[in-house]
């Protein structure tokens, strides 16, 4: 088990406010420290708006390590380019069917590719789920934490249960938390409930549903999950045991 007192994941890209002062577009980034890397997960759309939120947070891109993307949708990719342009250091994980142009682009900014295909350790307490199959092919970022697992979904198209249920099975472990876009937007109220059965049978005990989640199904999973449903937005900032 790792040694650092405590994980902290600050949300610095997302379509739905929550600090005043940042701007919100639609897209979603999550930065993760406190462990042997500084991962930033996803990127939002629009490097400007990455950078200069991160400035506000007191988040310098020289202190980012690796870069997970979930996929290759632009709303998740598009700031990248930009941060490599502050930190060409950066080791960029991304799912293995990534266009080999963008690959090249990411590698002539001096940065590393690492493409993903299975399940894999970034570093001690952070995996990829490896590329869970779905309408869109996609991976999330799973952290071990004392509590159980941490699950953070890009925008969750292989349909949220699903890569719930792969990430249980793949690493024989309870699911503590998941956040990150559901992509629940425009769902029914039943198909909704009936997901949200899903994450509490599962066993999964804190909610962050942000992004592409929606209006409605943010608020059933704040009804029912109370205390353990947690307010997403751009400058939310969490601290992990």
């Amino acid at each position: 088990m790792r040694d650092h007192p405590a994980i902290q994941l600050s949300v610095v890209y997302d379509n739905n406010p929550y600090d005043e002062k940042l701007r919100t577009d639609w897209g979603f980034a999550c930065l993760v420290e406190g462990l042997e890397k500084t991962i930033l997960f996803d990127s939002g759309a629009d490097g400007r708006i990455l950078l200069s939120n991160m400035e506000k947070m007191g988040i310098p891109p020289p202190g980012i390590d690796v870069v997970v993307l979930s996929h290759a949708h632009r709303d998740h990719t598009g700031g990248l380019n930009d941060l490599l342009g502050r930190n060409p250091k950066i080791e960029v994980w991304l799912p293995h069917f990534f266009s080999a142009e963008f690959k090249e682009e990411i590698l002539k900014k001096g940065a590393g590719v690492v493409d993903v295909e299975e399940s894999r350790g970034i570093c001690e307490g952070a995996h990829t789920s490896g590329v869970i199959e779905g309408w869109i092919k996609e991976q999330s970022l799973v952290l071990d934490t004392e509590k159980g697992l941490v699950l953070m979904t890009g925008c969750a198209h292989p349909r949220i249960a699903h890569i719930i249920a792969r990430v249980r099975e793949t690493f024989k472990k309870d699911i503590h938390m998941a956040l990150g876009g559901f992509h629940l937007a425009g769902f029914e109220k039943k198909e909704i409930s009936e997901i949200i059965r899903t994450f509490r049978n599962s066993g999964i005990e804190t909610v962050g549903p942000a992004h592409c989640s929606g209006d409605e199904a943010r608020a059933l999973f704040s009804e029912e999950y109370g205390d353990d449903f947690l307010l997403m937005g751009v400058g939310r900032k969490i601290r992990l045991p």
